[in-house]
């Protein structure tokens, strides 16, 4: 009898594609800003001193704090990521911070300004400062490094010329020379004195960004812009549009965070948010949002802030000078961006 060449050839088995095996070092990037973070509350419970018995680092009042003071970085840090994962940089932000703290008191204080109109006004300003930087870059096509570095000195210098470089504190009261008694809720705590209300206006910044960068399309263009700028010009994106936007974004995030300042602190100065910038790029990086552009997210940038701010709380407690607090957060970003640089490579993204 002759085969059948068909019946024999269904009957041997299908062989199947190897299943492709995930980079162990790329889930490491990934959850890097998570793994850190659980690192350095274990690490924190370890070498935190005790006081009567309770370890001091996991103190309620001492969590409270660690989440107040990472509230102004992790709100500039939130506007960062967007311009980050379109592979740009904003070297204005901390300057920025001052120059809207500055801008808040003195409208207040010696302009005599109601609060609501006070917040629209450094808002908006903040926003038109982005966009600008934003529009200068894209149309020149220069490096966001220079230009957000010239912007930099410049909103350094517009605060030293509104401030007359002296600290403008914020009185509260009914009548001229006196802040609404509204906008020292800033620098209060919620919830039996436990949540600081920066802490609250930092999370309520994240969730929305987070929803704009996952669900939108204009968070999609974030990610096309970032990943292939060329590529996402072909395919009809506005780029140009998206790299303002994304600054404007940042420069809204930075006047945010310097109206939280002054409410927390009762004070404008020309002189704050000196080094928040680096903070808030060092946040990012951990978090995992990649320096190349085209990945990143806003859980992580979150995750990153709270361990910077952690490890900055540990290192305190335990004496440790500032000095080295700022070597090993450079440690960190090194780290991160080797790490970042390795996966490329493995990927056959770069050489």
């Amino acid at each position: 009898m002759m085969s059948q060449p068909g019946a024999s050839e269904a009957e041997q088995p299908v062989a199947k594609a190897p299943a492709k095996r995930r980079d162990p070092l790329a889930l490491i990037v990934r959850f890097q800003s998570l793994i850190g973070l659980v690192v350095v509350v274990l690490g924190g419970i370890v070498f935190s001193p005790r006081r009567h018995g309770q370890i001091l680092f996991i103190a309620p009042d001492n969590i409270a704090n660690i989440v107040r003071a990472v509230s102004e970085t992790g709100i500039i840090a939130i506007g960062m990521t967007f311009v980050i994962i379109t592979a740009g940089i904003d070297l204005s932000v901390g300057a920025l911070l001052g120059l809207s703290s500055v801008v808040t008191a003195t409208m207040m204080i010696s302009g005599g300004v109601g609060l609501v109109p006070t917040l629209l006004v450094v808002l908006l300003a903040g926003v038109v400062f982005g966009a600008i930087q934003g529009s200068i870059s894209t149309r020149f096509r220069l490096e966001p490094f220079i230009v957000t570095l010239a912007g930099l000195q410049a909103a350094r210098g517009l605060a030293l010329v509104v401030s007359g470089n002296e600290y403008i504190n914020i009185s509260y009261g009914e009548g001229p020379g006196l802040a609404p008694p509204v906008f020292a809720i800033l620098g209060d705590r919620l919830f039996d004195n436990v949540v600081p209300v920066a802490t609250i206006v930092f999370i309520a910044f994240a969730a929305i960004a987070t929803v704009v960068l996952n669900t939108t399309r204009f968070g999609r263009y974030v990610f096309a812009v970032g990943g292939n700028e060329r590529a996402a010009r072909l395919s009809g994106i506005p780029v140009s549009a998206v790299k303002i936007t994304v600054y404007a974004i940042t420069g809204f995030a930075s006047a945010l965070a310097g109206i939280v300042h002054a409410g927390q602190f009762n004070f404008g100065s020309a002189n704050d948010g000196a080094g928040y910038e680096l903070t808030a790029i060092a946040a990012v990086v951990i978090g995992g949002t990649s320096l190349f552009g085209g990945s990143g997210s806003m859980v992580g940038t979150v995750a990153g802030t709270i361990m910077l701010g952690a490890l900055a709380n540990v290192l305190q407690l335990n004496n440790i000078t500032p000095a080295l607090q700022l070597l090993a957060t450079a440690a960190i970003i090194i780290l991160a961006a080797v790490l970042q640089s390795l996966v490329r490579r493995r990927e056959g993204l770069i050489r």
